[in-house]
């Protein structure tokens, strides 16, 4: 009897201690009011019941998702102060720029601060009586160790403001959302602002998935709802490719769009959302040129959201996430993000082959792609990637972006594939879906060589492309791949005299002020590895005052002075640097720039072969709308 006791006495003991530890904690509750809208501040209150024992580390974040570089958005608030659920404060330590430590506090607690926000983008956060334009890392501190809680969120002053909320977060009643964890609350953009909408449903294997077009625009609704049939057209050719679409959250999918000429124009990715910012006046009479970020982004619902990398996997938002393989995560999705147009019908032929040229001209052209593989120039986008900083660059001579230069791998890889395997780019994609992002697998760069194999059923292939074209620096046949599909790769100004770009500017300042030398020539800003001008000797920052004996008083003076010679021709430039005035001898070449033409247009005969090529290749993959 006594053991029978002392067993059933231990056996509650353990289950009221597991009780407790399986006991599910309550969320963290951030409320955010808008009472001086007027100059971009937000107040936040963010209020945590069962706060963990010790020392609480607070933070704001130092990165955000889908951004790659460092933006340290302490710097944005202030006030901020500490205290218990009574009112009685609690010491308040700051041991970083962004970092901040509680000491000795009671069972629930209380942070407050004061916001700053006044850039509207993909990555900060924009206040002002027409909205509240938030990017979570940009607007929330965190409390350390805590990420894997709950969250709500209370949005106030909607009716103050004319508001209303729009976002991938859970609305959980009236002005209150929710968010399972941190790294979904930061994926989960949100627009207060009196936008407009216009959703419609689209079958997925059997369910529908709701779309949602959110537009804060000075448009009318007739406006939105005619864009939203151009997405429409635009989301189904996507969903063609991967054969079918994510099975989005809550079963929603929302397109938050701000339109405003101020705007910083920006496209930011998430997982059940995308955050839009276009500088123009409105919707109305822009809709082709906003359809191109609208498309690039909404891909990136499948490639990066759920293809995801291992490197970006979790996310961690107090550095620089690096990552090799942005080329494909990237690249892969700008080169789509166009294709997607030509087969929806946005873009005729030949203004598609002008976005061939731009991705082609970067891989063959740029010193970057030159001497470095596209693994590494997807690492440089922790300082590429709207990274932030004062001091000049040297990105003209040795980087090359890997969102081009992972765009000219994927169009060449998808013209062999097509002429090499009687197969596709689309059916490589599908495959690294399956395998990959429908069951969020993360991989990594020997996961997509293994699936290509697949797909060629050739992994000696599979391993070449991959050792030359993605580790290594060797570039496809673009001209003998084009012309399978009736398309010409030729030199855009054959036979002209090139002295290469100066981007040319007058002669000013940081800040824009004019320098006090007293020069009236150009100012070199831009001198890039292998062109005339560099292989002169000139570099950023000379002041050119002269070519060929005449005066350089403008940018139109020294091409009107190139434009009259021929290539061998050699030039001397006089130019001014702190080393004082130097003469320099420049010997012109032709241009490299390369372009992308049909047949038809350069007046050669195209044949059944190659438009049956082209065809297949730019129509539309949709069955039926």
């Amino acid at each position: 009897m006594k053991k029978f006791y002392l067993l059933a006495t231990t056996l509650l003991f353990a289950s009221c201690l597991s009780a407790q530890v399986d006991k599910p904690q309550k969320a963290i509750f951030y409320s955010i009011s808008f009472p001086n809208a007027a100059h971009h501040e937000a107040e936040i209150v963010i209020t945590v019941p069962q706060a963990p024992s010790g020392t609480i580390k607070v933070r704001m974040s130092r990165s955000s998702a889908g951004r790659y570089a460092t933006h340290e958005f302490g710097k944005n608030i202030y006030n901020v102060k500490a205290a218990n659920v009574d009112g009685s404060p609690i010491e308040l330590k700051q041991v970083e720029g962004d970092l901040y430590e509680l000491g000795d506090h009671g069972a629930t607690v209380k942070i407050t601060y004061t916001l700053f926000g006044n850039w509207t983008d993909g990555t900060y956060t924009g206040i002002d009586p027409s909205h509240a334009h938030l990017n979570m890392p940009a607007t929330f501190m965190w409390v350390v160790g805590q990420d894997k809680r709950p969250l709500r969120f209370e949005f106030n002053d909607l009716d103050k403001y004319g508001w209303k909320v729009a976002t991938q977060l859970k609305h959980e009643g009236d002005n209150v959302y929710s968010a399972p964890n941190m790294q979904y609350m930061m994926d989960s953009p949100t627009e207060l602002s009196a936008y407009k909408v216009s959703s419609w449903e689209v079958n997925n294997n059997g369910k529908n998935e709701k779309i949602n077009l959110s537009i804060h625009s000075d448009d009318s609704q007739s406006v939105i709802d005619n864009f939203a049939k151009q997405v429409q057209r635009m989301v189904l050719e996507e969903k063609a490719i991967f054969g079918e679409l994510p099975a989005y959250d809550y079963g929603e999918y929302t397109f938050l769009d701000d339109v405003y000429p101020t705007n910083s124009g920006d496209g930011m990715e998430h997982r059940n959302s995308t955050c839009i910012v276009q500088p123009v006046a409105k919707v109305e009479g822009y809709e082709s040129r906003l359809l191109g970020t609208f498309s690039h982004e909404y891909f990136h619902s499948w490639n990066v959201k759920r293809i995801r990398p291992k490197s970006l996997e979790p996310f961690n938002f107090e550095h620089a996430d690096m990552s090799s393989e942005l080329w494909f995560a990237e690249g892969f999705t700008q080169y789509y993000g166009e294709l997607v147009l030509e087969r929806a019908g946005f873009r005729t032929v030949d203004e598609y082959t002008r976005t061939l040229s731009g991705l082609i001209n970067q891989v063959l052209n740029t010193p970057g792609a030159a001497k470095y593989p596209a693994t590494q120039m997807s690492r440089y986008s922790v300082f590429a990637d709207a990274g932030v900083s004062i001091d000049p660059n040297n990105q003209a001579n040795m980087f090359t972006s890997y969102y081009t230069y992972g765009g000219a791998i994927a169009l060449a890889l998808d013209l062999r594939l097509r002429s090499e395997f009687n197969t596709t780019l689309d059916d490589f994609m599908r495959t690294v879906w399956l395998n990959r992002g429908k069951v969020m697998k993360p991989y990594v760069i020997a996961d997509l060589q293994s699936d290509l194999a697949k797909v060629t059923n050739n992994p000696k292939f599979a391993t070449d492309f991959f050792a030359k074209y993605i580790y290594g620096t060797e570039k496809n046949n673009y001209e003998a791949l084009l012309a399978k599909a009736g398309l010409l790769l030729q030199k855009a100004q054959p036979g002209k005299a090139w002295a290469g770009p100066l981007s040319y500017g007058r002669n000013r300042g940081r800040s824009g002020e004019a320098r006090t030398t007293g020069d009236e020539g150009l100012a070199v800003s831009v001198s890039i590895e292998g062109t005339p001008i560099y292989k002169a000797g000139l570099d950023v920052g000379d002041i050119i005052l002269k070519a060929d004996g005449k005066d350089v008083k403008d940018a139109q003076a020294f091409n009107d002075i190139v434009a009259g010679k021929k290539i061998g021709d050699k030039i001397v430039v006089n130019y001014r640097n702190r080393t004082g005035d130097h003469e320099a001898t420049v010997t012109l070449e032709e241009n490299p720039a390369l372009e992308v033409v049909t047949f038809e247009k350069a007046g050669k005969s195209i044949t059944k072969e190659q438009t049956d090529f082209r065809n297949n290749w730019l129509s539309t993959k949709v069955k039926s709308r």
